[in-house]
This record gives C-alpha cells, sequence and structure tokens, in this order.
C-alpha cells in the first residue's frame, strides 16, 4: 500500500510520545505519515522518525470563533495541497474541525475522543457549545474511536455521534515491551514510595495528593510522596511552580521536573497515584504504571475505573475526596509486600490481555485500510 496518512493532533508532543508506534506501523505498512500540529521542540523527532512535519498554529484552548475558523481554513487549505488517503484525528478541536474541513473534500476522518477534559467538569457553558459543534462534525468521520465505555455512551445518549460508526479502543494502549518490570538495585529497607506524574494541572487531583501526603506525614506513616511532571502548562486550572516549591518547603512532596523517560521514577515507586476527575479517556499514567507491574491508586472517575481492577491491580477512590485517598493510599502502604508485588503482577498481566498497544495500533491499520481502498 502506497500513499499519505495524515495524523492532527493540538500539540506535536503528544504524537511524538504516544502516537509512535502507530507511525512506524503505519510506515511498516508502506504508508506515507504527515503530522500537522502546533510547532514545539518535539517536532524534529518527528522529522527523525520519517514524517512529514507540517506546522498548523492553534489555540488549544481558545474559545474565539474567528480563530477557529481560520483554523478550518488552514486544515482544508492543507488537506486540500496535500490529499491524504485518510485523516486520523486527536482531541477536541482536531476532531471537530479536521471533520469540518475534510468532508467538502470527500477524505476520510478517523477521530479519536480520548476524554472529555476539563470543559464538561466545570465549564458548563462551553459544554453545551462543544456538544453542538460535535454533533454536527462527527456526522462525517468514518470512524470514531473511544477510549472508555462512559464518553461513548455519552456521546451516543447525547446524540453526538451514530452508534454504529464508534468503537472503543483500550486507551491509547501501551508498549507492553518498553514498559516492563525491570529491578530495582539496592535491598535496603526505605521508606514506601509514592509517585503522582504528568501533566499538573487541578483536576488531576494533585491537590488532593498533596492533602493525602500532609495527612499520612501526620500520621508518622513510613512513606515519601513524589510528583513529576509539566507546571505551569497551557490551562485554566494548572499548577503554578510557586505552590509546588511551598509544598516542597513545607516537606510534604518531593518534586521532579519532566523527563523524556519515565521509567526509572516508575520503577522506584511502590505505587503509582492518580486521583484525577478529569475526565480522562484511559491515563496513560495508568497504563504505563501497570505495565511495569506496579499497583495503582486512582478515582472510581470514566476512563480511569478502566485501567484498574479494584481489590486486585489497587484501588479506586471517590473523585475529589482527599479523605477517601488518605485511607486507600495508607491501606496500600500497610499491605505485606507480597500481597503489593501480585497487585502488580496482575496489572500487569491486564495490560497484557486487555490494553497492549498492539490492539490499538491493528485495529487503526484494519481502518485504514479500508479507508484508503473506499470500503
Amino acid at each position: 500500500m502506497s500513499g499519505t496518512i495524515a495524523l492532527i493532533s493540538n500539540t506535536a508532543w503528544s504524537v511524538a510520545n504516544f502516537r509512535s508506534g502507530l507511525i512506524s506501523a503505519l510506515q511498516d505498512a508502506g504508508y506515507r505519515v504527515l503530522v500537522a500540529a502546533p510547532e514545539d521542540e518535539h517536532a524534529r523527532r518527528l522529522v527523525e522518525s520519517g514524517c512529514r512535519y507540517v506546522p498548523i498554529p492553534m489555540d488549544n484552548k481558545g474559545t474565539n470563533p474567528f480563530a477557529d475558523l481560520v483554523l478550518i481554513c488552514r486544515l482544508w487549505s492543507m488537506l486540500r495541497r496535500e490529499r491524504p488517503l485518510c485523516v486520523l484525528t486527536y482531541t477536541p478541536k482536531p476532531n471537530i474541525y479536521t471533520a469540518l474541513a475534510a468532508r467538502p473534500l470527500n477524505i476520510p476522518v478517523i477521530a479519536n475522543v480520548a476524554g472529555l477534559g476539563s470543559v464538561f467538569v466545570e465549564r458548563r457553558w462551553l459544554a453545551a457549545v462543544v456538544r453542538r459543534l460535535y454533533r454536527f462534525a462527527l456526522r462525517s468521520p468514518r470512524r470514531v474511536f473511544f477510549q472508555n465505555r462512559d464518553d461513548r455512551a455519552y456521546f451516543h445518549r447525547e446524540g453526538m455521534v451514530d452508534e454504529s460508526r464508534s468503537t472503543l479502543l483500550p486507551g491509547s494502549g501501551v508498549d507492553t515491551q518498553w514498559f516492563a518490570p525491570r529491578p530495582v538495585d539496592g535491598d535496603k529497607p526505605r521508606a514506601f514510595r509514592f509517585l503522582l506524574f504528568g501533566r499538573l494541572i487541578a483536576e488531576k487531583g494533585v491537590r488532593e495528593y498533596v492533602q493525602a501526603a500532609s495527612s499520612l506525614a501526620a500520621k508518622h506513616l513510613a512513606a515519601e510522596f513524589h510528583i513529576l511532571g509539566f507546571l505551569e502548562v497551557p490551562n485554566p486550572s494548572a499548577i503554578l511552580r510557586e505552590e509546588v516549591a511551598a509544598w516542597v518547603a513545607e516537606g510534604a512532596v518531593h518534586f521532579h521536573e519532566p523527563t523524556t523517560d519515565v521509567r526509572p521514577y516508575i520503577a522506584h515507586a511502590d505505587c503509582i497515584v492518580l486521583p484525577s476527575y478529569y475526565r480522562e479517556g484511559t491515563p496513560r499514567s495508568l497504563l504505563e504504571a501497570a505495565s511495569m507491574g506496579k499497583p495503582v491508586i486512582t478515582t472510581d472517575a470514566p476512563g480511569c475505573r478502566d485501567a484498574v481492577a479494584h481489590g486486585e491491580t489497587g484501588y479506586l477512590v471517590r473523585p475529589r475526596d482527599a479523605a477517601d485517598l488518605t485511607r486507600k493510599m495508607e491501606r496500600m502502604a500497610s499491605l505485606p509486600i507480597t500481597a503489593q508485588r501480585e497487585m502488580g503482577r496482575r496489572g500487569r498481566e491486564l495490560m497484557l490481555r486487555k490494553f497492549d498497544e498492539r490492539i490499538v495500533i491493528d485495529k487503526y491499520l484494519r481502518e485504514v485500510a479500508d479507508a484508503a481502498a473506499g470500503r
């Protein structure tokens, strides 16, 4: 098979970090891959991987209708010039506006709804607007992938997508060979180590995690509480560096700057915590942690609950409930080490069985081949 497959997302970073396996599989299948996204320092990685990269300016959080109309025009012009066999889209603005731009050009679109984000949690008026946009735009994509059952059911219930054109994916999947269990040097006794990692925004439950850490420290639990991730991201609820510095100064947490390889941090942790109420797709951090054989604690919320078997691979807690999170973290740290390791082992088995990246890639390859063949 030959021809171009375009991937459109709201950051080059997300494509480079979360779609590299899919890009390699598309290239191995004989396709040329074009990536369109706002330019950042990760665009170079896409070019080095053999992709063509096209910068597309995009105000990810903006609500200016004129700016969004300009974005549609840019997407239409790029698609008209490149004429890809098929377009794969990720995140709300690319999903909505690429579908609108591609429709008059008769270019097939495969959209991926990776969670609903903060819009559907905090901003009701904007959620109503986005629902109308999705309802209009998602008439045309040949396939709409969802990363959890709750989001798919919500889109069906609200009439935003036809059930016959939607299907489920196990999140973005996880490369279970790359994120494999690894031994940790040293057998000396040490404090139990919790880790939260990812984009540091309020809806990820970062403040609830710090509250739980402070409560457990006051109870003299022999534990450390670590945070790793991006500060001051372009989001209204971004955690500021000054706030994290205050937490560190108080001795509540240890903070680590972002890294291109989180595996050493996961390996040295005993439990990964993500108390998110963000309307996740299926959180990548939970998949990576479980794939490396680590028990996890997360919220009983859409997307998060899909990645955990409560009581078997970790614990679920109530969203926005620091007290419940404190109890579950204390319970995890108090388990015998054999029980902790058994949770990690079962989590690894769950990833191999249901969340391996190959499952996602194979579904994409089938859909792309059908689209390219005009079926």
